[in-house]
């Protein structure tokens, strides 16, 4: 086991590791902006390294500066947590010239399948139904417009690199593709330094389904059963729950063998999410794997009763897997709410600012993973999420009822957040009744 790691990110997933880390008897080297120096996740690090101003660039999305943090601290790893570096392939490949332990997959791994068209072509080598699309990427609109009306509208354009919606674009006609093809390119080009654009027939009210896997050295893959990620607004998840309340045992059966089969092929190691839409008829298709660990892991803790990031950083060591899959039980149902700095009245636009009313809720089944409090500045310069509240009961009309319950006991003042939302969400008919896709919010909000 390592003795002493970095942990390369901020907020609610850096004390996340923190203690993870101080239950496996790790020291935990956390860096930090300037718009961080005052957050109190610091104190339970045993250094804090300051790597620049609040600008990411210079800070978090810094390589060199993690790398000299990393040096004069002396540590053997680094943990990337989710978001900034956690999929940058170039920051893996330092990392191990430079002999530190990058805590995720092997650079391989994640250039297979960082890569949205090599993972679509991995996943037909191993078997697994993807979306019908174009094979590779789709160099202009004219092929583009070809491919489009071969596969019938509607369709969605998106960036063969990156994730969280960017690049993406549904289009129903010829008009609208060329206008979004470019506009696609052009995004995905600022954002992830790639304008490559591929094209996939359009499933029409699907469910969002995602499987955890972990993987060790040895080849050993299991999966900890899925999450149901469907309610989203602009292709950011909102809320995310275990199990899918509309899989039966079959179709679960077959959709977690799928994922561990897109793992093995790609001859992974450590964390990943493999994700895959659900339509109608429960006919799964994979759409992409995320080679890091989620923000919504939690989900998976509840109802699993294992700690996830703790596997991370026992695999990382160079420790087997010493699970089977029939010892890991899946148990009751676990939901989980992003909590925002977001004004859900006015279109969900950024509220920063100070925090001068904090109060947690609590209770029998409830966790409540977040670094903010009492007087926290919550910073216009980094991603809006706050906290993530999450609940676990014996059945699903159980765990939505403690939710609201514990979503009513929350107070994050005076600043806007998505509670109220979130609260809108649960109580609404079409969620009690398990009928829900990922357009339910645009519909229905």
């Amino acid at each position: 086991m390592f003795s002493k790691i970095l942990i390369a990110n901020r907020g609610e997933i850096a004390l996340r590791i923190i203690r993870a880390c101080r239950e496996l008897g790790i020291e935990a080297v956390v860096v930090y902006s300037e718009a961080d120096k005052n957050a109190p996740y610091l104190q339970f690090a045993d250094e804090a390294v300051c790597i620049g101003p609040a600008d990411c660039s210079k800070s978090y999305l810094n390589i060199a500066r993690i790398m000299s943090a990393a040096e004069i601290t002396d540590v053997e790893a680094i943990h990337p947590g989710y978001g900034f570096l956690a999929e940058n392939i170039e920051f893996a490949e330092i990392c191990r010239e430079c002999g530190i332990t990058f805590i995720g997959p092997p650079v391989e791994a994640m250039r297979l399948l960082g890569d949205k068209v090599r993972a679509r072509e991995l996943a037909q080598q191993a078997r697994v139904p993807v979306v019908p699309g174009s094979d590779g990427e789709v160099e202009n609109d004219l092929k583009a417009l070809e491919l489009a009306n071969k596969m019938g509208y509607p369709v969605i354009i998106k960036a063969a690199a990156g994730g969280g919606g960017r690049g993406m674009r549904i289009v129903h006609n010829d008009i609208s593709l060329r206008s979004a093809f470019n506009s696609a390119r052009a995004e995905a080009e600022i954002a992830f330094g790639n304008g490559s654009i591929y094209l996939e027939k359009y499933i029409v009210e699907p469910r969002h389904v995602e499987v955890q896997v972990m993987a060790d050295n040895e080849g050993h893959a299991v999966h900890f059963y899925e999450r149901d990620c469907s309610i989203q607004r602009r292709h950011q998840k909102m809320i995310e729950e275990s199990p899918c309340p509309v899989l039966d045992k079959r179709t679960r059966e077959e959709l977690c063998e799928a994922a561990l089969k897109i793992i093995k092929e790609a001859k992974y190691v450590n964390a990943a999410t493999v994700e895959f839409l659900l339509d109608k008829n429960k006919k799964f298709y994979f759409i992409e794997a995320n080679a890091r660990i989620q923000v919504e892991h939690p989900v998976t803790e509840m109802v699993t009763g294992h700690d996830l990031i703790k596997w991370q950083l026992k695999i990382a060591s160079g420790q087997p897997l010493k699970l089977s899959q029939r010892s890991i039980k899946h148990t009751g149902v676990a939901i989980e709410c992003r909590i925002n700095a977001e004004d859900p009245e006015n279109n969900f636009a950024p509220s920063p600012g100070t925090i001068t009313r904090y109060i947690p809720p609590g209770g029998p089944g409830i966790r409540i993973d977040t670094h903010v409090c009492h007087g926290w500045m919550v910073s216009p310069t980094y991603d809006s999420m706050i906290a993530k509240l999450i609940v676990h009961q014996g059945t699903r009309a159980e765990a939505i009822n403690t939710m609201k319950r514990a979503l009513q006991e929350f107070v994050i003042e005076p600043i806007k957040t998505t509670i109220p939302a979130c609260l809108d969400i649960l109580s609404h008919n079409l969620f009690v009744k398990n009928k829900v896709d990922t357009g339910f919010i645009e519909r229905n909000f």
